[in-house]
């Protein structure tokens, strides 16, 4: 594809640049890109979805290209640089103010997932003491300084937070009132910055903040959360969980972009994994071969059994990875969890039975297929089998997450693929127990 300084200066917007440039290769993407102006550069790494970001930041710091990298957003910077290599690393910090430098340096060492991690050390903090006017000249001053001015935070003479004052109540006051006249009284919400950043999720979503304070012991203010951040947070924890979820490792790279080894590595592990557990399957089919051999007719439902509990499995955990992901349930709601699914699974089972027994009497009726003169036994096998099957599927599955979250695990480990797979071996030796108990004597 043949690309220019002008062909990526012709995009009025910079979304439209954005996705032209992760059309490119990563190496051709930042070549073109390093051309543009320090304003456009900046504009083109604070958005998130720029895919070669984190490779023209570090070309922008090998090439001392100071005046791009300070003008950046903290967080935005701190975010970069951890995908760089630590002499790339050194050399960007070298190339920051002391005050960039400093900032960036605290947020990269919160832990990942945290308020810590997402937060920006760019908002606009004032003192109780001064007027309505006061604050909006101070916003005026220092607007471009700062990423987002959603709202103020209002501190004490010993930098505590008193309140929060959203800036449209903040525009619509009288000029010369003081700002304790518009406070409320209500208690700031604040979080902590080693909360989980889900659960600051929960908590914006549930106030409709646009941003969030984040505090430290002495109820200082020490950064914010706004929303955009929480939505690009919880969209790469989804990217994540979705990979997860399919039966593999997370691959934080564009499918065409990813390296043969690499796709190997990531889906490999879990599929060996996953073929052992299966191994258990043919395990219990051997263990079970003699009853195979006295009625082979039984065979031939194997896989209707099979997929059966694995479907109901698969149901139930991608129905309780939500609920927990949303905070819908907890972990102390298990037993009523288990309590729904036990008889929601004995109906379905019944369900699924009764159509596969009335499988077996059609085909014997019309002809389509001879099973015998125990046709009937046998269906009502299949029915009992898949009751058991379907209830125990639905059972395990909707505990597996409450039980990975338990051990501190991320539920949505709780992959379809697994969940069939423990399904798959305990359903059959359910079928064949069912089998034991209605067929011997007949068959068996």
């Amino acid at each position: 594809m043949q690309t220019s300084f002008h062909t990526l200066q012709q995009f009025d917007h910079v979304a439209d640049a954005v996705s032209y440039l992760n059309q490119l290769k990563n190496t051709q993407a930042v070549k073109l890109a390093a051309q543009l102006d320090s304003a456009a550069l900046v504009d083109l790494l604070e958005n998130p979805d720029l895919r070669c970001d984190s490779d023209l930041a570090a070309y922008l710091a090998a090439a001392g290209r100071a005046e791009v990298l300070d003008q950046l957003a903290e967080d935005r910077m701190a975010d970069l640089m951890s995908g760089f290599e630590p002499p790339i690393r050194q050399q960007a910090l070298n190339l920051l103010s002391p005050t960039t430098r400093a900032s960036v340096l605290r947020l990269m060492s919160y832990p990942q997932g945290t308020a810590g991690s997402i937060m920006t050390t760019e908002f606009i903090e004032v003192p109780t003491t001064w007027t309505v006017a006061q604050t909006l000249q101070h916003i005026r001053e220092v607007e471009s300084t700062r990423e987002t001015v959603y709202a103020i935070y209002v501190v004490d003479d010993r930098q505590r937070l008193r309140f929060v004052l959203p800036l449209r109540q903040l525009v619509c006051a009288d000029p010369s009132s003081p700002l304790t006249d518009l406070w409320t009284g209500q208690t700031p919400i604040t979080v902590d910055a080693f909360m989980d950043r889900e659960e600051v999720a929960h908590i914006i979503r549930r106030h409709d903040f646009l941003a969030l304070p984040v505090v430290d012991d002495e109820q200082q203010v020490i950064g914010i959360v706004t929303v955009d951040d929480v939505i690009d947070a919880l969209m790469e924890e989804a990217a994540e969980d979705f990979g997860r979820f399919g039966g593999g490792e997370h691959i934080d790279q564009p499918y065409l972009e990813v390296g043969f080894g690499t796709m190997l590595r990531k889906r490999g592990g879990w599929l060996a994994i996953l073929f052992l557990g299966e191994m258990l399957t043919a395990s219990a089919m051997q263990y079970y071969e003699m009853e195979l051999e006295k009625a082979v007719v039984l065979a031939m439902f194997i896989p209707l059994i099979m997929s059966s509990g694995g479907n109901s499995g698969s149901q139930a955990t991608s129905l309780l990875i939500r609920g927990l992901a949303l905070n819908e349930v907890r972990l102390r709601d298990w037993w009523r969890v288990l309590l729904r699914e036990l008889p929601t699974g004995l109906v379905l089972g019944a369900m699924l039975g009764a159509i596969g027994f009335s499988r077996i009497f059609v085909w014997q009726h019309i002809g389509l297929y001879d099973y015998g003169e125990h046709y009937l036994l046998i269906g009502f096998t299949i029915w009992m089998s898949l009751i058991g099957i379907v209830c125990f599927g639905s059972s395990i599955g909707s505990m597996l997450p409450f039980l990975l979250q338990r051990f501190g695990f991320d539920p949505a480990s709780a992959s379809a693929p697994l969940v069939a797979t423990l399904v798959d071996v305990l359903g059959l030796v359910i079928y064949f127990s069912v089998a034991a108990l209605i067929l011997t004597g007949t068959l068996l």
